[in-house]
């Protein structure tokens, strides 16, 4: 296959051969001849973006989300691999919940990688010897599962994990740091001022201090606060922020209510903005995330009663390329490419992903960043049905492909090659299409068991 005139991330217009799985060959003017031929013309062409931070929800709590359902939202926002956290049911805390995880994940029709988990029965020597992509998110407090641990278990746990060659991702909240006065309110902000910005500057400060004296490598998840980001960079240790972090502020939970509770929670308008700049100016590593739905019925309860998390998956990158888009903002598209797919494929190893490369995994996303469109919960494909982005600017994917298979093409797209492998019945343009596709463990490319 040929996709001709593509504009990459850093604006330079190549061609880009797609043989088997892989890309073949990125250039200018390359033959054509008993190809098939997509011409993209004014189109950009992105590698597929890794979300590193999803709850899938199975095995437990498939009426949240399915890996079916999952991965087709993924797919349809130009995700092509997802890395699902622990905190199901049962938790991924041992070799044999692995293996029931990973049946589960045979649904996917996109990569995707399993984090394994720790609580105080957790048994690190099976569940190191699967092909785990991380060890986390570690809870240094409870949140949705129930798997917040001590000191000296995380302290047990990242020795464990360096002897391993394991990264440690840690979901850093300190509880005792929480503020009980905020226990009264019943309004939306009471979640935000229990949980603080305090407690999660603290709890990363905590980690970095842990990993540096053990010699591990830890990744802060959904850090929230410029504080947090500061402390993780200067000890050398990696971040991420979610797009809910970024684009939203406590001044938006007026309008959310209890959709906009999750964990860490939404900081003051101030602390977003200071995010934005560590994500802008190269500070922050990667966007993940956290896709944690729930019901609309889960979520219609009180504040102290109504789950956290929010979906993202299907709307994070078009919500970052729209960014990129706006003239006024500081992100460009090649920052946009780094945070969603080439410093995760770093931070994690992932060498086969991360770049529009000859001999890498041929993770295509096409976009027209010049058609913005508003995100609508009832045009999303994830199964809680509805978004915290209602109504938001955004560049959906033309169409997505994984590993040379064409997994996704949007309704009335039309740059899509004909015959893709495994492509659905289509009676009405307008309708999104899925392609039949098989996901792969991320971690089963390597050929390698950890030890």
């Amino acid at each position: 296959m040929l996709i001709r005139n593509a504009t990459l991330a850093d604006g330079r217009q190549r061609d880009v051969r797609v043989r088997g799985e892989t890309i073949a060959e990125v250039g200018r003017g390359l033959s054509g001849d008993d190809e098939r031929t997509i011409d993209v013309s004014g189109k950009r062409l992105f590698p597929g973006m890794i979300d590193a931070h999803v709850h899938f929800r199975q095995p437990g709590y498939p009426h949240k989300e399915t890996w079916e359902t999952g991965s087709r939202a993924a797919a349809a926002g130009g995700v092509t691999c997802v890395v699902d956290q622990p905190n199901t049911d049962p938790p991924t805390v041992d070799g044999a919940a692995f293996d029931d995880k990973a049946e589960f994940a045979a649904d996917s029709i996109i990569d995707w990688g399993i984090n394994g988990g720790v609580t105080a029965d957790w048994d690190p020597q099976s569940l190191f010897s699967r092909r785990l992509f991380a060890l986390g998110e570690v809870f240094l407090a409870d949140s949705t599962g129930d798997m917040g641990i001590e000191r000296e278990l995380f302290e047990d746990a990242l020795a464990a994990a360096t002897d391993a060659g394991v990264t440690v991702t840690v979901h850093a909240e300190d509880a005792d740091y929480f503020n009980d006065d905020a226990t009264v309110r019943e309004d939306a902000d009471a979640w935000s001022a229990y949980r603080t910005a305090e407690a999660e500057e603290r709890a990363v400060r905590r980690a970095c201090d842990a990993a540096g004296e053990v010699g591990a490598r830890i990744h802060i998840a959904h850090t929230s606060t410029p504080e947090g980001i500061d402390v993780a960079a200067d000890a050398g240790m990696t971040t991420e922020v979610t797009p809910h972090h970024l684009l939203l502020s406590r001044r938006d939970l007026r309008e959310l209510d209890t959709y906009g509770r999750m964990n860490p929670p939404l900081r003051r308008e101030k602390r977003r903005r200071e995010v934005y700049e560590r994500v802008a100016d190269g500070t922050v590593d990667m966007i993940a995330t956290d896709h944690a739905p729930h019901t609309v019925e889960e979520k219609d309860a009180s504040i102290w009663d109504a789950p956290s998390g929010v979906p993202g998956v299907e709307t994070v990158l078009p919500l970052m390329l729209a960014e990129a888009a706006d003239p006024d903002t500081a992100l460009g598209y090649e920052r946009v490419r780094d945070l969603t797919v080439t410093n995760p494929a770093r931070v994690f190893n992932i060498p086969q992903k991360g770049a529009i490369e000859p001999g890498k995994d041929a993770d295509l996303v096409l976009v027209d960043t010049t058609e913005t469109t508003e995100i609508r919960a009832d045009e999303r494909h994830t199964d809680c049905g509805w978004t915290p982005f209602e109504g938001f600017d955004a560049v959906f994917p033309e169409w997505t492909m994984v590993r040379g298979t064409m997994v996704f093409e949007r309704g009335g797209a039309r740059s899509a090659p004909e015959g893709s492998s495994g492509r659905s019945p289509r009676d009405d343009p307008d309708e999104d299409v899925f392609y039949e596709h098989a996901g792969e463990n991320v971690r089963d490319a390597d050929g390698e068991l950890l030890e």
